[in-house]
């Protein structure tokens, strides 16, 4: 990469944007007001915006190796906190890929330094559901399935928190959990059933 190419990158895109708008960034300095707060890995393949067709100001991203959301990293329980409280959003995303390079060295059994408290999440989730995964003999299929399993558990970390229980409980926010699948380009909603999951934690879980 050129440092030099970026920013003639940057003034081609600023001209760019000024031909079809000339109030474009104009607009843009006057503030943030997005529905959405995305969750997502912070692999160079996977945009946010572009992969949902969203523009700018229209989504809150915070992107981390493998869209983890542990109750003990002050980064995501902050952009929780300022998304749902601050901005309002209405919508949680958390966003994983399939062949991702944080869910597959959390598979290994390798000593990876400095990663290996963060991948001990990951390695939780397998440990988690264990028996599922060990029934499926295919290496890629079990793979794949631990990205599922993976966005799975991180949106229930999402759902302990007390900001996103009141905003569900005061304005009908809503958590759902994504898999892009970089083969075909498409996005697969897991489904996740917010109140059935609150349901089921909230003997531990569930703040009044």
């Amino acid at each position: 990469m050129k440092i030099k190419q970026v920013f003639e990158n940057n003034k081609a895109w600023v001209k760019n944007k000024l031909r079809h708008d000339a109030n474009y960034f104009k607009n843009l300095s006057l503030g943030q007001n997005p529905d959405v707060l995305y969750i997502g890995c912070s692999d160079s393949r996977v945009t946010a915006e572009e992969l949902m067709g969203f523009s700018p100001g229209e989504v809150f991203v915070h992107r981390n190796i493998a869209n983890m959301v542990p109750n003990t990293d002050l980064s995501i329980m902050s952009i929780i906190d300022y998304a749902v409280l601050h901005l309002k959003v209405n919508y949680i995303v958390v966003c994983g890929h399939y062949y991702c390079g944080g869910v597959k060295a959390a598979m290994q059994s390798e000593d990876l330094g400095i990663l290996n408290p963060w991948l001990r999440n990951i390695r939780d989730v397998y440990r988690m559901h264990k028996d599922e995964l060990n029934a499926i003999d295919d290496e890629d299929k079990r793979y794949k399935r631990l990205v599922e399993l993976n966005v799975q558990e991180q949106c229930i970390n999402v759902i302990k928190t007390a900001e996103v229980q009141r905003a569900y409980r005061d304005r009908g926010l809503k958590v759902h959990g994504w898999v892009f699948d970089i083969h075909s380009g498409e996005l697969i909603d897991l489904k996740i059933n917010f109140s059935k999951i609150l349901e089921d934690i909230m003997q531990i879980y569930r703040l009044k």
